[in-house]
């Protein structure tokens, strides 16, 4: 296998993600007739707790049909007497244009009334706002005290998000150390995205953070285990070089293969490496081609292409021309199947 080519600050996965969908609680056992209409009666008869409440049931098909509109209508209702679910979760229908013409304005307009009472997934959609420039200005500096407020709740979402925040110095001063504290918070509640990045820290090393493979390759595996491509990929390349755990170059294949199988290039570069090698997997120049050549036709570009074609074109040496072209016709019905993705680390 190669060493990494990328580069450790450009390889953190972005921060942003799409707003997230106010949540009335865990969820309970079907309602009754009567105890629907009891909500409704209230509702009706302005309680703003029932409102809020019919206004979640008819958005999520809970105990009432879905209707969009009527959902709108209750939320809009509690909204006005400053229920801050209701205002949190109208905000999302107008950021998604649910039951209302969408409206990004709109929007951040229902966010802050929620964010203002405290509502941490207002608070956090609010700062969504302010790094897309959706309905507001586009500000960091203001999204990064809202994140860190919903952050400081505990929101998952948003202490990834502020780990991204000062890992890049977006809205905040640029600082490792503080990067790796909302990352691991974060990564604690499993949010995928915050595994990976918390990983690539302890395997690069950066100012503040020392290197450590041992924890890389524990947040590696955490993300591998639910289904990331290049945290397989990564964990792969520590089991070869036997960096923070035995060197193992079964398990090396183990997690490249299952990476390359979803489409990673840098992995089935390494798996067409280990093939041309015989390290960890029976050696063979067709297999070998097999994946370079599948790699080679990503979109990958610069360095990483360069290499694959270097590698692919030695496989290529030790195979008759009837031999290639079988393999290239394998490798084309592979990749119209399971399209190849660009290396973008």
């Amino acid at each position: 296998m190669r060493l990494p080519v990328c580069i450790f600050s450009a390889a953190l996965l972005f921060g942003c993600c799409q707003p997230v969908i106010a949540q009335a609680g865990a969820q309970k056992p079907p309602l009754t007739d009567n105890e629907v209409t009891t909500i409704r009666k209230a509702a009706e008869s302005g309680d703003a707790d029932a409102q809020s409440k019919l206004c979640s049931m008819s958005y999520n098909n809970e105990d009432v049909p879905q209707d969009d509109a009527q959902a709108v209508v209750w939320c809009r209702k509690a909204a006005d007497q400053g229920n801050a679910f209701a205002q949190a979760t109208l905000g999302v229908m107008y950021a998604f244009g649910i039951g209302v013409p969408r409206d990004d304005a709109q929007a951040a307009v229902w966010y802050r009334k929620a964010a203002e009472q405290g509502d941490a997934i207002a608070q956090y959609n609010l700062a969504l706002c302010y790094i897309d420039g959706k309905g507001v200005p586009q500000d960091s500096a203001k999204a990064a005290v809202w994140i860190r407020k919903a952050a400081d709740q505990g929101n998952a979402f948003a202490q990834f998000n502020l780990g991204f925040s000062y890992a890049s110095g977006r809205g905040v001063p640029q600082d490792n150390t503080q990067a790796v504290y909302w990352y691991r918070k974060a990564a604690e509640q499993e949010i995928l995205k915050a595994q990976y990045n918390l990983a690539l820290f302890y395997s690069y090393g950066a100012k503040g953070v020392p290197q450590d493979y041992g924890q890389a390759v524990y947040w590696y595996r955490k993300a591998a285990d639910q289904g990331d491509a290049t945290a397989e990929q990564e964990l792969g390349e520590l089991y070869y070089n036997g960096q923070g755990v035995p060197q193992d170059y079964g398990q090396a294949v183990y997690w490249v293969r299952k990476a390359a199988d979803q489409g990673d290039a840098a992995a089935q570069w390494d798996l067409g490496l280990a093939y041309q090698s015989g390290k960890g997997i029976p050696q063979s120049n067709s297999e070998a081609y097999f994946w370079l050549d599948i790699a080679a036709s990503s979109e990958a570009s610069g360095i990483l292409q360069q290499e694959v074609s270097k590698s692919r074109d030695e496989a290529a040496s030790h195979l008759t021309p009837a031999e290639i072209s079988r393999v290239q016709e394998r490798a084309r019905k592979w990749s119209a199947e399971y399209p190849t993705k660009a290396d973008a680390r």
